[in-house]
């Protein structure tokens, strides 16, 4: 393939999924020799960014406002002046800019049009734009589902499922259990000390994440004999004290006090995975990938989570027995009396790697390059 010029255009460089997916595919595209270009509003990932060699235009196209549409002029100037061969595109919003962009471009220079859905976004003309690209990449089945269901007008031939991958190295298998590691977390929250299992559900301060299923299952196990705890990285986060007052509230409410630790988002996460004996995947909204299944197993440790979206389709293909019905909690809890008593046999490796991500991103420019 001949030297490339990508550049990828999101909102901003702050974190996530989509942020965190911009900046491997930046990386990949200099290490095969490509120039790799990133159109944001900026943050705090810009310095990563830049350290792998890539370069960063900031130009805000993702401030939900009738007004960004007028940055379609500051979009197609800097195209015109650095002639990318494709333009990849990860949001709605800078999505409709850059369609405004590309008209004012003659169309024998215009760059080639990439779109990956990340989310299982309402559906929409506005939403739809998603499926405007030549090639259209879908981050999970669920999602390339999802995209044709919604919006069967769409050209199957032009998707493509490209799963999000993590990096095995980050995430190594550690035996169980890791008595080491479940020190250290006693160690940073004594309220999870003890010798029962310990239950680990990470996910941003927001209900959609199934916190309190997660602590109607606590409940119940404990009811039912089993000194199981509790550990919630990431429900404590700056502007949502009054969610993590709601929590509180509710875990009082179940006598759970002494077992549950609300705690910001840990930058050990593998190594709260280690400590943990059961990870739980509880998100009351679909989700399009479910990259905490990936990472959990990887790391050896089971999963138990609702069957919809992304994380049902990896936890039926990787662990059939940690998926259960949506929103049953009495099945739920019997599912974690079992896996507690008797561990599931775990899948030997992951298959959804970084760098499978990364290679098949880099085939789908090829395809429109060549």
């Amino acid at each position: 393939m001949r030297r490339l010029k990508v550049l990828q255009l999101l909102p901003a460089l702050e974190s996530g999924g989509v942020e965190r997916s911009t900046l491997e595919i930046a990386a990949a595209l200099v290490a095969a020799g490509h120039e790799a270009l990133v159109v944001s509003a900026g943050g705090r990932l810009v310095p990563a960014l830049e350290a792998a060699g890539a370069r960063h235009v900031q130009l805000d196209t993702g401030r939900k406002s009738p007004a960004t549409l007028l940055k379609a002029g500051a979009l197609r100037r800097l195209m015109e002046r650095e002639r990318p061969d494709i333009l990849h595109v990860r949001s709605r919003l800078p999505a409709w800019v850059a369609l405004l962009a590309l008209r004012g471009i003659r169309p024998a220079e215009r760059p080639r049009l990439v779109t990956t859905v990340h989310g299982l976004n309402s559906p929409s003309r506005y939403s739809r734009v998603m499926t405007r690209g030549e090639r259209v990449v879908c981050v999970s089945g669920t999602v390339r589902d999802y995209v044709l269901e919604q919006y069967p007008e769409t050209d199957p031939s032009k998707l493509r499922v490209i799963p999000r991958g993590i990096d095995p190295a980050a995430f190594p298998r550690v035996p169980a259990p890791d008595r080491a590691a479940r020190a250290w977390a006693a160690g940073l929250f004594p309220a999870l000390a003890g010798e029962g299992p310990l239950l680990l559900l990470p996910g941003r301060g927001t209900r959609l994440k199934g916190h309190v299923d997660a602590l109607d299952l606590l409940a119940s196990l404990r009811a039912g004999g089993l000194d199981a705890r509790l550990w919630l990285p990431g429900s404590r986060q700056a502007g949502r004290e009054d969610y993590l007052a709601e929590l509180e509230g509710e875990t009082a409410r179940r006598g759970l006090g002494e077992a549950v630790v609300f705690s910001e988002a840990t930058d050990c996460i593998a190594r709260a995975y280690a400590a943990s004996d059961l990870v739980l995947q509880l998100s009351r909204k679909p989700e399009a990938f479910g990259r905490t299944v990936v990472e959990a197993l990887s790391v050896g440790r089971p999963v138990l989570g609702w069957d919809h979206g992304g994380v049902g389709e990896l936890l039926r293909e990787l662990l059939p027995v940690g998926a259960v019905a949506s929103f049953d909690a009495d099945a739920l809890a019997r599912r974690a009396r079992e896996l507690a008593d008797t561990p599931p046999a775990l899948p030997g490796s992951i298959p959804y790697s970084m760098e499978a991500m990364q290679r098949a991103t880099l085939a789908v420019y090829a395809e429109l390059a060549d």
